[in-house]
């Protein structure tokens, strides 16, 4: 069947529809992985948006439920040049448009996948609608795809309820903006008791479990749209309980201790990012997903000391705070998908952990 995508420009791709046959509409971005297309389509950061894959033949190697990032799929469409359709069964897998299929979810291909990654770096990530439709109202479509928004992301991919993972020697409390898979069997692989709470649980409630550390998991969106959380963060950093930030709970740590964020022009998306660690002058390649930045000359240098820098654009990438046990990144340290050189972010809040467990008595006041 034939579909095309039309963005909020006027621009129209034509191409084949696969996977799920309909009309969806989301924010079109970019993802620049050779592999893990499964780990990014089931990404609770993606909620919202529509996902350009830049390497051109995805599905080759099927679908293993294994490798999910969450119950189901959180995009809201894909666009590829070529999908890959042979039956697979490797260890009894599925093929990718049948996933698509089973999950609803309605994909383009045959479009030149080149041209629009260009075209997005060039001006910017852009809402747009993928359609199989005949005889669509170009006045209706444009104000469809204008009135687009996602600002109720977190709350549609956090978890609705409170529930815990063993086993223990840390007791963790994980605050779930959009929490992927791998970072909680991250946690657990380091003898934590992970307790998962939904997005806006109130300090009070995390501080029951009376836990080691707690952490601010990645999510979609713009962390300004969240800005109702950000109370609940600055009660918890004044508790000294040791705080790990990643991807939007980094942005949200950095707007409760007085930092700003943007929106960046076309976003970090991707398993090949390169990032420097600046106390340890090494270079990390990375995994990333966000379309919004910590300003680096809005935290307060007195009491924030910048740890790692993205080596393609200069963009703050972590810190550290001076006097309080904080630790903070922009990208996913558990690498799912990607390579898994920055796995030693959860080695360095364990040891956070251990030194704050011999200093004072926690205040939860």
């Amino acid at each position: 069947m034939k579909a095309q995508l039309i963005l909020e420009d006027g621009s129209i791709y034509k191409g084949y529809a696969f996977g799920y046959q309909g009309d969806t509409i989301g924010e079109i971005v970019f993802n620049t992985g050779m592999t893990g297309y499964q780990e990014t389509i089931t990404d609770p950061s993606y909620k919202g948006q529509i996902v350009l894959f830049t390497y051109p033949l995805i599905g080759n190697y099927g679908v293993k439920k294994l490798f999910n990032q969450s119950k189901k799929p959180t995009i809201n469409g894909l666009i590829v040049k070529e999908c890959y359709k042979d039956h697979l069964d490797w260890q009894k897998g599925y093929t990718l448009e049948n996933y698509m299929k089973e999950n609803k979810i309605i994909g383009i291909e045959g479009i030149d996948t080149r041209a629009l990654t260009k075209k997005i770096r060039e001006r910017g990530t852009m809402r747009g609608i993928i359609s199989c439709s005949e005889g669509l109202n170009k006045e209706k479509i444009k104000e469809k795809i204008m009135s687009y928004q996602n600002r109720r992301a977190v709350l549609e991919v956090s978890t609705k309820e409170y529930y815990r993972l063993k086993p223990k020697i840390f007791n963790i409390a994980l605050i779930d903006y959009g929490v992927k898979n791998y970072i909680l069997k991250s946690f657990q692989e380091k003898n934590c008791m992970v307790h998962v709470f939904p997005a806006f649980s109130k300090p009070e409630q995390i501080f029951k479990v009376d836990p080691d550390g707690i952490v601010l998991s990645n999510g979609p969106g713009d962390p300004m749209d969240l800005e109702f959380l950000i109370s609940n963060i600055k009660k918890i950093i004044s508790t000294e309980i040791p705080i790990l930030g990643i991807c939007l709970g980094h942005q949200l740590l950095s707007i409760a201790l007085g930092g700003q964020t943007e929106r960046m022009k076309y976003g970090h998306r991707g398993s090949n990012h390169p990032v420097k660690d600046l106390q340890k002058n090494k270079i990390y390649i990375t995994s990333q997903n966000h379309g919004y930045v910590v300003r680096k000359d809005s935290l307060e240098k007195n009491k924030i000391v910048m740890t790692h820098i993205n080596m393609n654009d200069g963009t703050l990438e972590g810190f550290r705070h001076k006097m309080l046990p904080i630790l903070s990144v922009q990208f996913h340290p558990e690498a799912g998908p990607g390579p898994q050189d920055s796995q030693y972010i959860f080695d360095d809040f364990i040891q956070m952990i251990k030194k704050a467990k011999k200093g004072k008595v926690k205040s939860h006041a």
